[in-house]
């Protein structure tokens, strides 16, 4: 699944089409994790890509008309905000509007200035909703934790908000309650850069611990940022290109290889029915 650098990855390849109009859309398979609003085809044409955000693992796309009066009067295409979602498998392009859609093709945008934004996702577990407001006032984003790289995401926040719970610390740091967008691949990374066993209980980590992982946390996901996220199987950026990040792993995917830090060799255990990945020589149990 797509995790925080592939999405952000995403968002940054569409930034050429902030400031364009919409021309068309086109909802090929309607059925995804959630139905695509049918709506959309008559609502999108005409209004103005606005901003580009992501919360999460969600891009949002702001979308309106920017005339006053239309705000006034309530037109239904005064804007709002489109959500989309990766799911487990898929990408989103961003093409020539020339270029012949595929088969698991099931989204596209065209703009006026001939360029596409089309989602494609082989098992349908992406999502494209619909705001009608611009205050992202949504269910799958109210009750999120914050972003890993912002500021209120630090050790005493952490500290705190792991002070009572049992369960261990990588289960921990994917929950999107406590922190958004750290997926399997960026926890098991970050918690190898911090020195700390995966299955830690999340309570017993100390301050300094907590300031530790934070900032791995951050590196980790920085590092990836500049490889252009991680390219196991599907994900590719709008331009098609692959992430590099995989090839600096420590341990994810690495079982039985050598620890590029002491030579042991990396184990894999299943935690929350995901594979987690560890150096019981680095990683010490607490």
């Amino acid at each position: 699944m797509p995790e925080l650098p592939e999405v952000e990855t995403t968002r940054r390849g569409l930034l050429p089409l902030v400031g364009n109009t919409v021309k068309s859309v086109t909802i090929r398979h309607r059925t995804l994790r959630w139905p695509i609003p049918p709506q959309l085809i008559d609502l999108l044409p005409n209004q103005k890509l606005l901003t580009l955000t992501r919360r999460a693992k969600y891009i949002l796309c702001e979308f309106g008309t920017e005339t006053p009066s239309d705000k006034i009067i309530g037109n239904q295409n005064a804007g709002g905000v489109l959500l989309l979602h990766l799911g487990m498998s898929g990408r989103i392009c961003l093409l020539n509007a020339n270029y012949p859609p595929e088969k698991h093709d099931h989204f596209d945008i065209e703009f006026h200035d001939g360029q596409v934004l089309r989602l494609r996702d082989p098992r349908r577990f992406g999502a494209v909703l619909w705001i009608d407001n611009k205050n992202n006032d949504h269910v799958l984003l109210n009750s999120l934790g914050p972003e890993p790289l912002e500021d209120d995401f630090n050790a005493k926040y952490l500290h705190k908000t792991l002070a009572t719970k049992s369960l261990a610390i990588k289960n921990a740091i994917m929950d999107g309650h406590v922190v958004v967008g750290v997926g399997n691949i960026y926890a098991s990374e970050s918690l190898f850069r911090a020195r700390i066993h995966p299955e830690t209980p999340a309570k017993k980590l100390s301050l300094a611990k907590c300031d530790r992982l934070v900032k791995e946390i951050k590196s980790t996901l920085n590092d990836a940022l500049e490889a252009g996220g991680s390219s196991l199987r599907d994900f590719f950026g709008t331009d098609g290109n692959p992430g590099y990040f995989q090839q600096a792993y420590f341990v994810y995917a690495r079982t039985g290889e050598r620890c590029k830090v002491c030579s042991n060799p990396i184990k894999c255990i299943r935690l929350g029915q995901r594979s987690t990945f560890y150096c019981e020589q680095c990683q010490k149990r607490l």
